[in-house]
């Protein structure tokens, strides 16, 4: 009989995932609990970072390295190789990483505790060759309190799924609203976008006004600060700031800034290498009624004390 067919399809398949609520969900992300595997994380997304480095064509203020939220982890997007194109996607569900190719040929490593720095770097490179792709970059990490080379590295080797996950779930609720915010500007902004350097997911406005750029300024200085900007992100805390929280900086720092009102109450202007940052800490902002609309909050106070100082056309920008 059909109800006695439809109850046993509905038996056979599986239960659907979605959690039932919709309520903004921000998961415990203590960083002293976390820190061995953030640490090794951190080394395995510089690899694959790196990866995109030398295969994509140059773009604008170091947009073309970054890395992208998707629904299950993070993702290269497409990069081009000769007639093709591949994409690296870490799996923060599954715990893979995948390789897949426009010619529908696919590689996987499994993301593992255990799985050292110097295993994971082997596995990739190896699963690239496999692939026909062929790709040398700098093999050791860049500004980081690791200063192994990744082919040496046996020493970090910490994976515990759950925490990756919490982070990544953090990452996609973040990833929503910054998109959201973004939304709100006409002028030049750049996709929200995951930088491996100090693993921290950002957005950035600019105003248009192009800046001199210092005499001493290194080849990464000059790109991304060739402009005016205000800049926006989320970094899951590290050895100066040793908890996650929610930041944006104005640069040129204009005077007086620290002294603008920020939402909500518990973010806070601190310095940051000699210049004013907003701050707003994660515990915090998951002790909010509505974190959404308090991140959004924070955002736009951010944005308003930087606009309204440097002197931005505000209103021609604002997106009614």
């Amino acid at each position: 009989m059909p109800g006695i067919k439809q109850k046993q399809l509905n038996e056979a398949m599986p239960q659907n995932p979605i959690p039932d609520t919709s309520e903004f969900e921000l998961p415990p992300l203590p960083l002293a609990e976390w820190e061995a595997t953030k640490d090794t994380l951190h080394l395995y997304l510089q690899i694959v970072g790196k990866i995109r480095l030398t295969l994509m064509p140059p773009l604008n203020h170091w947009w073309h390295v970054t890395l992208y939220v998707n629904a299950r982890g993070l993702t290269t997007g497409p990069i081009p190789y000769k007639f093709y194109t591949f994409e690296i996607d870490f799996d923060f569900i599954d715990h893979q990483l995948r390789i897949n190719t426009s010619t529908g040929a696919q590689e996987e490593i499994k993301l593992q505790d255990g799985l050292s720095v110097s295993e994971f770097y082997t596995a990739v490179m190896k699963s690239l060759d496999v692939l026909g792709i062929k790709v040398e970059i700098l093999a050791k990490p860049y500004d980081n309190k690791s200063d192994i080379p990744f082919a040496e590295d046996h020493t970090h080797a910490t994976y515990h799924a759950d925490q990756v996950n919490a982070y990544w779930r953090v990452l996609t609720v973040t990833d929503e609203v910054m998109k959201e915010f973004s939304g709100h500007f006409y002028g030049k902004t750049c996709p929200v976008q995951f930088y491996w350097h100090h693993i921290d997911l950002t957005v950035t406005r600019f105003s248009g006004k192009k800046l001199p750029v210092r005499e001493d300024a290194s080849l990464v200085e000059r790109n991304a600060y060739s402009h005016e900007v205000i800049s926006f992100g989320f970094w899951p805390g590290d050895d100066k700031v040793q908890f996650p929280a929610f930041y944006s900086y104005t640069y040129p720092s204009p005077e007086g800034i620290d002294k603008e009102p920020l939402k909500p109450k518990t973010a806070s202007w601190v310095d940051s290498n000699g210049s004013p940052m907003a701050l707003l800490p994660y515990e915090d902002l998951r002790k909010e009624e509505n974190p959404r609309q308090a991140l959004l909050h924070f955002l736009e106070s951010a944005y308003q004390a930087g606009a309204k100082l440097a002197d931005w056309p505000i209103e021609d920008l604002k997106v009614r």
